[in-house]
């Protein structure tokens, strides 16, 4: 993932949010008792909690509602998978090493935090390398200059050993798509081998990052939520009716490159209209994505889609758009929606032997003229020996590809860089009309995919709150119901057996309901309310000695901490109505 960042002013609220996080336990650096290591972070109770909610979020909108399958595949694979999917020659970031300290930087990170390069990451090392020495830029740890250093690509894979003794070779993987990549053989089968499908992960992926930072926004280990989405792309289009009325900010590349570019506020119609968006798979997903993101708390007045440069697409997407959210001033990647086009299922079916196509029936048959191969091996053996069936792979793969090369008396192949001409006489090449019911295809991918580690950290920041209530300073976190990691907390107003008693009972009975319950009884109630208010808590429900005579209790809502007496057989109902968004608070009557 790409990332646009600059450096922090103090006291931000990204630091408020890192001391909260550890203290409550939403996330913290591991092996703290081993002195930690960089890149790696331990999602504590609470943490774990709301990344479970929000995972659950994103399967029910992407796996179960759009009708896709999901698949967890192993996060180590084979050695030839990365091969074929590019990873091991092209997987690489900037590397930049201090000559006086020795520290490893990300030489793009270092051009965007001090020169007004907001996409470093997309350009070539020599221009980062003078952009370096122009700035006279320095090592962000020790101040050392970095000018005249060289630049180089560093590999992010992890490499470890599958076996024991002469052991294969395999990757940690860098991102969950390569898993459902090489299985699509036996994927398109459970798809009954009908186009459009789609098939869904989640799931930790590994990248050895050279300068992790922002405690869990850049990490070495971290969970992606992934779609792959196959498609005929001459036959499948996207109902946009869903989504055409989707109101989006976008940041296209046009208005990036341009002098006082900015932003423009629109629908996913009106952007398609106008070919903003060009491709309408991706412009179907970043309709269905917005409202998603609000719904899990994502401020939508800090929200954007950004399309890519030219210079940063991979060069087998068509198009591609980040989701991004603003963090103290600055924008992070969230998720990224691209057209993949058919890149890895024909290098995995390249590489692999197997069959990455699906067969498409035509509506009736169709005669059509094939061009053929019958080489004389009589020829070809003695000729070129143990590269004979190598030659024929090649002879098979021309004539598919152009007939027109076997018009004169030889024709040329490429065998291991030398071109090699052999007798057309010899190949026995031929032109055959044949019937046939339909051809192989090799599918379209559009690919969302989200990094769900921050989209947590998003929804924790922009949920961050201070105010004052009964001339106290409070903070809080307003998160949305649906993914808060503790619904509803259970207190006795004092410690009293009979309080106590009615209010683990109060606290069994919300947890049969379906609730997270958290109970607490220790230190007054105001100080319970706050630890409650610190974590996203949405309400507390308070039994007190007139719950003894009344059966009546007393919610708060943590947001305006205003609160109302009501029934306790109506809780087990009433609350998780609020949690489905039935039901207002303001609406409740006792």
């Amino acid at each position: 993932m790409s990332e646009q960042e600059h450096a922090e002013t103090p006291d931000t609220t990204s630091e408020k949010l890192v001391e909260l996080a550890k203290r409550r336990g939403y996330f913290f650096q591991s092996a703290g008792a081993y002195g930690g290591v960089g890149g790696f972070y331990t999602f504590g109770p609470q943490g774990a909690a709301l990344k479970g909610n929000i995972e659950d979020a994103w399967r029910d909108r992407f796996a179960v509602a759009e009708g896709n399958m999901e698949i967890d595949a192993p996060t180590i694979m084979p050695e030839p998978v990365f091969e074929a999917s590019g990873h091991l020659e092209g997987f690489d970031d900037m590397l930049v090493e201090c000559p006086e300290c020795g520290e490893s930087h990300r030489a793009d990170h270092v051009v965007e935090d001090n020169t007004e390069y907001e996409d470093a990451e997309s350009l070539p090392i020599p221009e980062v390398e003078e952009v370096i020495a122009e700035y006279e830029l320095v090592c962000p740890n020790c101040g050392a200059g970095l000018a005249g250093q060289a630049v180089e690509a560093f590999n992010l894979m992890f490499k470890t050993n599958i076996g024991p003794g002469d052991s294969q070779p395999g990757y940690l993987r860098p991102e969950t798509a390569q898993g459902i990549f090489v299985e699509f053989p036996r994927l398109k089968e459970y798809a009954r081998n009908q186009l459009p499908f789609g098939v869904t992960q989640i799931g930790r992926a590994y990248r050895n990052e050279i300068s992790p930072r922002r405690s869990i926004i850049r990490t070495r280990e971290f969970t992606q939520a992934e779609l792959e989405y196959f498609i005929d792309p001459e036959a499948d289009e996207p109902d946009l009716s869903s989504v055409e009325d989707v109101t989006v900010t976008l940041y296209p590349a046009s208005e990036q490159d341009a002098e006082g570019g900015t932003e423009i506020e629109t629908t996913i119609g009106e952007a398609v209209a106008a070919g903003i968006i060009t491709d309408q798979w991706v412009a179907y997903f970043l309709g269905v994505a917005k409202p998603w993101y609000e719904a899990v708390g994502v401020d939508m007045d800090r929200f954007r889609y950004r399309q890519h440069l030219p210079g940063e697409r991979a060069h087998y997407a068509s198009d591609c758009w980040d989701a991004e959210s603003e963090i103290d001033g600055n924008w992070i990647e969230m998720a990224g929606f691209a057209h993949r086009g058919n890149y890895d299922l024909s290098k995995h079916g390249d590489h692999s032997g197997d069959r990455f196509t699906i067969f498409k029936q035509y509506d009736e048959p169709r005669t059509v003229e094939r061009a053929t191969v019958d080489p004389d091996m009589s020829y070809l053996g003695p000729e070129f020996g143990g590269d004979a069936e190598t030659v024929v792979e090649k002879l098979e793969e021309l004539a598919a590809r152009n007939r027109s090369a076997f018009d004169g008396e030889t024709v040329e192949i490429d065998l291991d860089g030398e071109t090699r001409e052999i007798p057309v006489e010899t190949t026995g090449f031929s032109l055959e009309a044949k019937t046939e019911a339909g051809e192989h295809i090799t599918p379209h991918v559009v690919e969302p995919s989200f990094g769900v580690d921050r989209v947590v950290y998003t929804v924790l920041h922009h949920a961050y709150r201070e105010d004052e209530v009964d001339g106290e300073e409070r903070t809080y976190l307003d998160l949305e119901p649906e993914v808060a990691p503790t619904f509803v907390g259970v207190f006795p107003l004092q410690n009293d057996d009979e309080l106590e008693t009615e209010a683990r009972e109060v606290a069994a009975a919300l947890r049969e309901a379906g609730l997270s319950v958290t109970y607490d009884d220790s230190g007054n109630i105001g100080r319970r309310y706050r630890r409650q208010d610190e974590v996203g808590t949405p309400f507390c429900v308070t039994v007190d000695y007139e719950s003894l005579e009344d059966e009546a209790v007393t919610v708060r809502e943590r947001d305006t901490t205003a609160q109302k007496r009501l029934p306790i057989e109506d809780l087990p109902t009433a609350l998780p109505a609020i949690r489905a968004g039935d039901l207002e608070f303001e609406d409740l009557e006792g």
